[in-house]
Parts: structure tokens; C-alpha cells; sequence
């Protein structure tokens, strides 16, 4: 009898050495790397990445000790509160992908916390006025925030939701996407990206109070010929003139002669590399947006405007000319004209200066 007792309570001793082993080890892999590190360290988390994918990304950047025990304590959350003797994570865990900046003095229920905050760093990109679908999505895949051919496909797909929503009749979103700064977050889906800018610009153009009653139709128009204005203006003050100009000669049937519709062809719907200069075989291309071969309004708008482009093909002044030359190239200034005669006489003296 006494044999059997020695036994079991050796058994239970050992079992009992056994578990407080075994709950030092997950103590000790579950502390912080380096409670005395504060310095930050980047983490990347795209969309559609695993929890299991995350906490193995954790361990290679030495964030925490035990990529399995970090695991296993998100999908048990009762883990934390054993542990770390404080209320844990949400049961309903739902990583948002973004980018972080932890640090190893973090535990793992600091790290959960911090991943299903939302709270990640920002990527802060401004867009500059009178950039195209393509140039924009460049910039956004540069600096991680989407894939550039998922932005070009969403933003170029008529039959998306957010056309619908605003009643867009182009084929695409060229023009409506503001240009802005904006803060965004890594691995952000094209979608969400090209639908915030959209929002963006039509709260915006709220401040064009004559801009935003106009009917889609009308706003179409008007923002078609502000993104001309947009390629051809560099002094604010002469937008206002050069809408002048194109409004004139759309009323009399005479082509635009806008050289920014030219290269539009040629790099956005060609598809090749940006001109040094506009040539004369250029000129004669048979497409809808060459301004030298057909008159009026390109079919939809060539870039993506701001707010002085739009207010110029808005709220333009009536003038009599209907033509301008550049006079300054580097300024980007230019010499206004009422007849043909005195275009060729500007032309021909600023062009030989």
C-alpha cells in the first residue's frame, strides 16, 4: 500500500515538475525580445496574409521568440490572460492588413492589439495635378500601396459599383481622380484606393458650387475640357485664358490644336514612351483624341485635373482670342492673340527666340 502511494505521488510530482517546466518555457517564449528595446521596426502586412504567415514574419524580424506559440495564442486567446495576467484579445481576431511599426518590447498580446487596432503606419503619396490612370498607378505601386495593373483594370472597368454610384458616363475614371495627398496604408486593394479618390473628388468640387450642379452629362464635359486646361497651363492666372481660348474655338468648329491630346495618344493609348517633342506625322494620327485632326472635345478627359484647371473650365472669362503661343518655356508663360496673323507673328518671333 504504502508502495502504491510513493508512486503515485512520485507520479503526480513529476507531472507536476513537468507542467511548471513547461509553463517556464512558454513564459520565457512568449516575453518580449528585448523589454529594453524601444526602437521601431516595419512590418508589412498585405492584404489576404494569414495569421500563420504573420507570426513567421514576426519571428524572421525578431519581434517575438516563438512563431507557433504566437500562433496558437490568437487562436486561444484565453492563452494571453493566462500568461500575461491581463484582458486579452478579442476571441473574434481580424488581422488588418497595412503597415506597423512594433518594437521588441512588446508582448504578444501587445502585438494582437496593435494588429487589429487598424492604427498602422500610413503611406503618405500626393498625386500631382494632370497626371493620367497610368501615371497614378505607377506611383501607387512604387510605393507599395497597390498593384499598378489592378489599378488600371478597376479604374478602366465602366461596370464597377462606383461609376453607377456617381453616374459617370465615361469608359473609365480618367479625371475623376483628385489629385490630392493622401494617406494609405500597404497592400491596400485597388479598389478601395481609386473609390477614395473618386469620393474625394466629388466632395471637392463642392467648393465650384456651379461645377457640382451640373448634370453628369455636363460635368463630363466640363471636366473633359479642364483636363486640357490642366496639360497646357503652367501660371495659374492664364488658366482662365486658355479655357477661353479652347471654348472660343469650339464654338466656331475650329480644332483645338492642344498638343497634350497628341501626346495622350501617343503614350496612354499607343502606349509608348513619353516624346521628346511632338512632331508632324504626329499631328496627322487617325484618333479620336487628336485635337489637329478633329474638332471639339476629346471623347472623355485626358488627365486628372485640380481645382484651378476646374474652375477655369468652369467659371471662364469671355475673351476674344483663340489662339496662344509659349513665350517663356521654362516659366511656362505664354502671349495671347485674337486673329491668325497675329498668332503667325508671335509664333514666328517667340519661336526664334
Amino acid at each position: 500500500m504504502k508502495k502504491t502511494s510513493v508512486a503515485i505521488l512520485s507520479i503526480f510530482s513529476f507531472l507536476i515538475l513537468i507542467s511548471i517546466l513547461f509553463y517556464a518555457f512558454v513564459f520565457i517564449q512568449t516575453r518580449p525580445v528585448n523589454p529594453k528595446n524601444e526602437g521601431s521596426i516595419k512590418i508589412e502586412i498585405p492584404s489576404g496574409m494569414t495569421v500563420n504567415q504573420v507570426a513567421k514574419s514576426l519571428e524572421e524580424k525578431k519581434l517575438v521568440k516563438n512563431a507557433r506559440l504566437f500562433y496558437l495564442s490568437v487562436r486561444f486567446p484565453l492563452i494571453n490572460s493566462f500568461l500575461f495576467f491581463k484582458e486579452s484579445v478579442p476571441a473574434n481576431f481580424i488581422l488588418k492588413s497595412g503597415s506597423y511599426r512594433l518594437n521588441q518590447s512588446m508582448d504578444f498580446s501587445e502585438i494582437q492589439n496593435e494588429l487589429i487596432s487598424g492604427q498602422q503606419e500610413y503611406i503618405v503619396i500626393s498625386i500631382p495635378e494632370g497626371l493620367t490612370i497610368s501615371k497614378i498607378a505607377a506611383i501607387l505601386e512604387a510605393n507599395k500601396v497597390c498593384n499598378s495593373y489592378d489599378f488600371i483594370t478597376f479604374a478602366k472597368d465602366s461596370s464597377q459599383t462606383i461609376f453607377k454610384q456617381y453616374k459617370i458616363p465615361g469608359e473609365s475614371l480618367e479625371g475623376y481622380l483628385f489629385p490630392d495627398t493622401y494617406y494609405l496604408t500597404s497592400g491596400m486593394s485597388a479598389a478601395d484606393v481609386a473609390s477614395m479618390m473618386v469620393e474625394n473628388f466629388f466632395s471637392r468640387i463642392k467648393e465650384i458650387p456651379e461645377l457640382y450642379s451640373k448634370t453628369p452629362e455636363d460635368l463630363f464635359q466640363t471636366l473633359t475640357l479642364a483636363s486640357i486646361v490642366e496639360r497646357e497651363y503652367r501660371i495659374p492666372e492664364e488658366a482662365p485664358l486658355i479655357a477661353s481660348v479652347f471654348k472660343n474655338r469650339i464654338k466656331q468648329n475650329i480644332g483645338l490644336y492642344s498638343c497634350a491630346t497628341v501626346e495622350y495618344i501617343i503614350t496612354e493609348i499607343e502606349g509608348k514612351p513619353h516624346p521628346d517633342r511632338i512632331l508632324l506625322d504626329d499631328l496627322k494620327i487617325d484618333n479620336s483624341y487628336n485635337t489637329y485632326k478633329w474638332a471639339g472635345l476629346t471623347p472623355g478627359p485626358i488627365s486628372n485635373p485640380g481645382l484651378i484647371a476646374l474652375e477655369a473650365a468652369t467659371n471662364t472669362p469671355k475673351t476674344d482670342y483663340y489662339f496662344f503661343q509659349i513665350v517663356d518655356p521654362a516659366a511656362g508663360k505664354h502671349v495671347f492673340s485674337k486673329t491668325f496673323e497675329q498668332h503667325k507673328v508671335n509664333h514666328n518671333l517667340y519661336t526664334k527666340n
